[in-house]
């Protein structure tokens, strides 16, 4: 891998791919040269790169010559179509989308958790759900300590999730409901300003979402951990961008909430903050904007054996999708 290499964003214009570029800015990831991709109605569109105006450029079949690790956050049918050309032509492909999560032959990666898993990859590296990763990022070092079984939880999932038009769309729904006007949707099947809506993604006919079994699927997944149960309820809230999780995890060994607690503060990528006396505990609202995850409410779960419940809270565009897909670049380097 080129020491500098040449970075493609697919998806540039997007929510994720405007925090991609920033991430990379930020992280001052070495980026030898930056080619911004998008749909053919994004072209011409200028985005800042360390002061400089990259113009965006139409994604095509032959976009990815010469290019070392391409980013794409552009969606599942965008991924599959174009993911493998990218690979053919050598490029190194981390992917945000679902397309490739569950595919045996790609790794889906947690820096903090496997990052070795990245030596297997074939050209592609995928980015979990934002959910999953957010929750394993406490989950995941309890498990190393204890042995987790199952866990229930409830996600409490921001609008970011669902991409910029969602965003504009509480924006305007709370300035409609502010002046009294008749509220308007567009993306979600209901008002989303003011409310909560039981339903993240399709409906499975289970009952449950494809979102609710993304944890229980690429949980198994990243940690290496089969027998891993996950019985979720996900929700999508009227925030922002950073998306929280009350979790009650059953574990194999005897757990104390004093042990429990040194082991997430020794976890890499999480804060923990876990004082209820003084009404501290993770909030979405801070949580925004940080690269770190933050963990608290820790306590023993009372209707389980071995059972501790924790609430976590991260930034759904960060570690949910464009931290995570970086920090997956930043480990190819090495």
């Amino acid at each position: 891998m080129n020491k500098r290499p040449h970075v493609a964003v697919v998806g540039a214009t997007g929510a994720v791919g405007i925090e991609m570029i920033k991430t990379l800015e930020q992280r001052q990831f070495p980026v030898g040269k930056l080619t911004l991709l998008a749909s053919a109605r994004s072209v011409g569109k200028k985005l800042k790169f360390h002061g400089t105006d990259i113009a965006v450029k139409e994604l095509k079949k032959d976009s990815f010559a010469g290019i070392d690790i391409a980013l794409f956050s552009a969606g599942g049918s965008i991924s599959k179509e174009y993911a493998p050309i990218a690979a053919e032509t050598g490029c190194v492909v981390v992917d945000n989308s679902s397309a490739f999560r569950m595919d045996p032959k790609v790794p889906l990666v947690v820096p903090e958790i496997n990052a070795a898993d990245i030596k297997e990859h074939k050209g592609i590296i995928a980015n979990p759900n934002c959910t999953t990763a957010i929750t394993l990022m406490a989950l995941y070092p309890l498990h190393k300590a204890f042995g987790c079984k199952r866990i229930f939880a409830s996600s409490y999932q921001a609008v970011s999730g669902t991409g910029a038009k969602a965003i504009a769309e509480l924006e305007r729904q709370v300035g409609e409901i502010v002046q009294s006007s008749p509220v308007t949707r567009e993306v979600y099947p209901h008002q989303i300003a003011f409310n909560v809506l039981p339903h993240v993604d399709s409906f499975l006919p289970s009952g449950y979402t494809k979102e609710e079994m993304k944890m229980e699927n690429e949980g198994r997944k990243i940690m290496h951990h089969p027998s891993f149960r996950a019985s979720v309820t996900c929700v999508r809230v009227p925030v922002y961008r950073a998306h929280s999780v009350a979790v009650s995890a059953e574990f194999e060994k005897t757990v104390s909430v004093e042990y429990a607690t040194i082991v997430l503060h020794q976890a890499p990528g999480l804060d923990v903050i876990d004082n209820p006396a003084k009404c501290e505990y993770p909030l979405p609202l801070y949580q925004s904007g940080k690269y770190n995850c933050a963990v608290g409410r820790i306590r023993r779960d009372c209707a389980m054996e071995n059972g501790l419940c924790f609430w976590v809270s991260g930034d759904q565009l960060l570690k949910g999708a464009a931290l995570n897909a970086v920090q997956i670049a930043e480990e190819l380097l090495k």
